[in-house]
């Protein structure tokens, strides 16, 4: 079911909810209306009114219990019969005007206008345009002339603009709903005409109408008769008022997702009939003591993401009336007390989910007698009886260990498990119910075969078992024969799945199918009946093939995820046919020929690691929704089109790196793009850059290395407020780099490397005393770089290697000016870049000396000052820095004892040569007795070393051209110690030859 259908279900089910008594009276009006028929007028309007939209009869939404509802309402309405009996009306029985009009979920498709028929229905009671597409036009004020409307439904139909004052004067309006539509802002005037105006009112859903600009004060006059008020993601902010919760005959309030919203309970002792409550995702504070105290007939719970006062615990004895409770995302931890949880007797729905709650289910206590009873053997106490009413059960994405236990598969009434991202271990039990409709055990380590009772599930919906431990051969017939499945994971574990049985028409009903890694070697003939599926992910699996014709027609107008990526597959790609398509993966296979481009719906385009060639398609403008383009390692060639530029209203990330791309970069980025990262580094781009990347105040990646720029150093991409990485080397970056133009330059970033250009003059101390983020950085937490489906990738050198980075933590920092023409002495302003992992300044012209202050940067690992003509003693603070790993002052004139103990014990002999003052160890020479070296008494199991990194990375070759893969990074130890897995040997070979030393004990 697509999210669409999602959204409709709350809406139309309450919509049903409403109209029951208009339903009851449709059919008892059409028998008794035989003297009576539809009044001519009214029936003409309705005629007229059909026939101004177009209707999608495609529409189709399956319910709960199974129930198929399609979007035909309109289908009994033909010219020549009584309107009355029409599906959807409604007729009073003596005069036969319409009073009841019910097109909810009707499929209607177009405009409604201020001339339009309806607006003639002057009787109407009761009206339900929900879950219709209106394409985007506003209400119109002829709303306000129903003066006898008591029941107005406009949810989720694509108005927009403002809602009009107009339907303040529905004074008999008892229930108003406009959710879900994309309006311009309800004004605090507006809301006070409803208020005040509207004094019948019973039921106001404004969900997601926006409030931002609104009083909260504003509904606190509401009518006393109120008993629901739904005002969910409003951005509603400031203060509720807290009299809302003296209503006498309110039961259901939901004000969910107003982040920044609070409210203070009444302290004074009152009461409230209030049944539903919802405070998730505000900033409300939640007072037990008042909250259990007042509110003694709640019956459902949401506090999911909320502030608590007090135990959150005190309450649940008392409220055993309680059937939903949701408690998820709220950062509770310790064990779950499942003896306040499990004695609600109501209790129904249970969503922990989201916390950090630990240790294990409780188990059947076998010395129990009579009734079964749970014992909880960490705390060695009788927990309570077995939940048999039990429908729902949420604790994904909490730290939960040990195995699932037995009872949770024979709970008669269970429909939802959602156990996934904990560390659950163990096989997974048998269910001996057929009630579950939804079970969700991805992301622990359980291990062994599928279980035989999953495969007798009838009802089963949804069923993610993915990234586990699962082994054995699974014959996939099995899980065709359960007719409800439509949404299946198995992605990630040791599965082999055998096809051999499958029909050619099975499935039709899957939605959602997700076998990645799963040792699939040929495309899944069964899926060409699968015409209305929406996702597939078939990525990393061993399919070496052409990508079949009948694949590129699955799924035309239903499909918008498609991930084929990490397989062997071949060929050309023929014309992509799917219309709906948002995401389409085809990364890392050896497809060749034209790039293919898919259809102006997509957001998200991954193409990199194969073989394209020829010039980028013109049809690529035609893409105006792309977030993300990614074309990186290909061959392709020709021209970077201009209109790419335009994409920078809705492109994020623009990367095609590595392919041979000339001419020079478009210079149509436009003012309020969202450009975070351009990378165009290994094409064969030259010219200038262009101003318009200023624009790109969203730049966090920079990346234009090796291509053939001509420019001189681009300071004015200083003041982008949030650029971490500027990356120009291997170009002809020509000129000094001078002083800033701003008061505070590149205050966000990390990684600076100008290598490899012809830049002169003195280093840029005036810069250096200013790089905020590389003098004291704030990334302390294991975060990389990037957001949603796209981590950023680039390639640095590390102590001498060239390495790929596919992922790059956010305290990640270096600045490499290596190979360059730099002159003059080395400013002591450096050692206050405290966070600094590396400096590379080897290869220019650089004199003086060391500054001492290279001691204070305490995070370096690693210090290239190599061939320059640099003077004097190497001075004794580096000894300090006791996470250094590599050392290079080669080819310098150097003089005096190097230092000794700490990190320079592991230091070789290539670190010193060139330098013929140099003496000491590691070298052959000694120093004389006023050259003893200085040494360090502080023994290594002392040292402090900084945080160690978690990278894949990729050695490039040099001379033979080819690129040597290899995993390598940090092991961090037991101690916190990390041990650098590359030792180089020889210096002449240190960038070709790796050797991975054994792990320490």
């Amino acid at each position: 079911m697509g999210w669409l259908s999602w959204l409709c279900l709350l809406f139309l089910l309450s919509s049903t909810c409403q109209f029951n008594s208009t339903c009851s009276s449709s059919n008892s009006s059409s028998s008794l209306s035989s003297g009576h028929l539809c009044h001519p007028d009214d029936n003409s309007a309705l005629l007229q009114f059909k026939n101004s939209f177009s209707i999608d009869t495609s529409l189709e939404l399956e319910l709960l219990n199974g129930t198929t509802l399609y979007s035909n309402s309109t289908i009994s309405w033909q010219k020549g019969m009584d309107c009355c009996s029409w599906r959807g009306i409604t007729c009073e029985k003596m005069t036969g005007h319409v009073i009841g009009l019910n097109l909810g979920f009707g499929g209607l498709q177009g405009n409604i206008l201020s001339n339009s028929s309806l607006f003639s229905l002057g009787h109407l009671k009761r009206l339900d345009l929900s879950s219709n597409d209106f394409r985007g036009s506003p209400i119109p004020s002829k709303f306000g002339g129903f003066v006898s409307m008591t029941h107005l439904d406009l949810s989720y139909s694509n108005f927009s603009g403002p809602i009009p004052s107009e339907i303040s004067y529905l004074s008999n309006l008892v229930s108003l709903n406009l959710s879900e539509n994309s309006f311009v802002g309800l004004h605090t005037v507006n809301l006070n005409r409803i208020v005040q105006n509207l004094t019948n009112l019973r039921e106001l859903d404004l969900i997601e109408v926006d409030m931002s600009s609104v009083l909260p004060d504003s509904f606190k006059n509401l009518s006393s008769s109120l008993t629901t008020l739904e005002l969910s993601w409003c951005n509603l902010q400031g203060k509720f008022p807290e009299s809302i919760f003296h209503q006498p005959n309110l039961q259901l309030v939901d004000l969910s997702n107003n982040y920044n919203l609070t409210v203070y309970f009444p302290k004074s002792n009152w009461s409230s009939s209030l049944e539903v409550l919802d405070l998730s995702h505000t900033r409300i504070s939640v007072d037990w003591h008042h909250l259990t105290r007042n509110f003694k007939s709640l019956r459902d719970l949401y506090l999911s993401n909320c502030s608590f006062v007090g135990s959150y615990l005190a309450f649940l004895g008392n409220h055993t009336q309680i059937k939903l409770l949701d408690l998820s995302s709220n950062s509770f931890g310790g064990q779950i007390p499942w003896s306040f949880f499990l004695n609600l007797e109501s209790l129904v729905e249970l969503d922990l989910s989201g916390n950090n709650y630990v240790g294990q289910f409780p188990e059947v206590d076998s010395n129990s007698t009579g009734i079964a009873s749970l014992y909880d053997f960490s705390k060695q106490q009788l927990v309570g009886p077995i939940p048999q009413h039990l429908t729902f059960l949420r604790l994904n994405w909490n730290q939960l260990n040990g195995t699932i236990p037995s009872w949770l598969g024979s709970l008669p009434s269970l429909v939802g498990l959602e156990l996934g991202r904990n560390q659950l271990s163990g096989n997974i039990i048998e269910f001996q119910s057929h009630s579950l409709s939804w079970l969700f055990l991805r992301n622990n380590k359980l291990d062994g075969l599928i279980p035989r009772s999953i495969f007798e599930l009838e009802n089963l919906r949804q069923l993610d078992l993915s990234s586990n431990n699962l082994s054995g051969t699974v014959e996939f017939e099995k899980f065709s024969e359960l007719r409800s499945l439509n949404h299946l994971n198995l992605s990630f574990n040791h599965l082999s799945l055998s096809f051999n049985h499958l029909s050619k028409d099975t499935w039709p009903q899957l939605l959602i199918l997700d076998l990645s890694s799963c040792n699939i070697s040929e495309f899944p003939y069964f899926l060409r009946a699968s015409q209305n599926l929406e996702m597939l992910y078939l990525s990393h699996n061993r399919i070496q093939a052409d990508i079949p014709e009948w694949l590129l027609d699955l799924g035309k107008n239903s499909l918008s995820y498609l991930d084929l990526s990490h397989n062997s597959l071949t060929g050309t790609v023929g014309q992509l046919r799917w219309k709906e398509l948002q995401y389409l993966d085809l990364r890392n296979n050896s497809l060749r020929g034209e790039l293919p481009i898919p259809s102006p719906s997509t957001s998200y385009f991954f193409i990199s690691n194969n073989q394209f060639t020829g010039e980028i398609p013109p049809t690529i403008c035609s893409l105006s929704s792309l977030q993300i383009l990614d074309l990186s390692n290909n061959k392709l060639g020709g021209k970077i089109h201009q209109c790419i530029g335009n994409f920078s209203q809705s492109l994020s990330v623009l990367d095609l790196r590595n392919n041979k791309f000339h001419g020079v970069i478009p210079e149509t980025f436009s003012k309020g793009n969202v450009l975070r990262n351009l990378d165009l580094n290994g094409n064969q781009l030259e010219g200038l850059l262009p101003p318009s990347l200023l624009t790109c105040r969203e730049l966090e990646v920079l990346d234009l290395g090796n291509n053939k720029i001509q420019d001189k150093f681009p300071n004015w991409l200083e003041s982008l407020p949030k650029l971490q990485v500027l990356i120009l080397r291997s170009n002809k970056f020509f000129g000094e780099i001078g002083i800033p133009k701003t008061k505070f330059p590149f205050q966000k970033l990390r990684i600076m490397d100008l290598s490899y250009n012809q830049f002169s003059g003195l280093l840029p101390t005036k810069y250096f005393e200013h790089l905020t983020a590389m003098i004291n950085s704030q990334e302390h937490e294991l975060k990389y770089m990037g957001q949603g489906y796209y981590e950023d990738t680039m390639v640095v050198t590390i102590k001498g290697f060239e390495i790929e980075m596919v992922k790059i933590q956010t305290f990640f920092i270096t600045i490499d000016f290596s190979n360059n023409t730099f002159r003059g002495e080395i400013s002591n302003v450096i050692g206050k870049l405290k966070s600094l992992k590396g400096l590379n300044f080897s290869h220019n012209k650089l004199t003086g000396t060391i500054p001492p202050s290279f001691g204070d940067m305490s995070n370096l690992e690693w210090l290239d000052l190599s061939s320059n003509r640099l003077v004097g003693d190497i001075p004794k603070q580096l000894a300090n820095l006791t996470s250094l790993e590599k050392f290079n002052v080669s080819e310098n004139r150097l003089t005096g004892p190097i230092p000794q103990g700490k990190q320079f014990d592991t230091f070789e002999n290539d670190s010193y040569s060139g330098n013929t003052g140099l003496c000491g160890l590691p070298l052959s020479k000694t120093c004389g007795a006023h050259q003893l070296p200085p040494s360090s008494f502080q023994q290594e199991d002392d040292l402090e070393h900084g945080n160690g990194f978690d990278w894949k990375v990729v050695l490039m070759g040099y001379a033979s051209g080819v690129v040597i893969g290899i995993s390598i990074g940090y092991l961090v130890l037991p101690n916190g110690t990390p041990d650098w897995l590359a030792k180089v040997i020889g210096r002449k070979q240190r960038r070709r030859i790796v050797e991975i030393t054994q792990r320490r004990a």
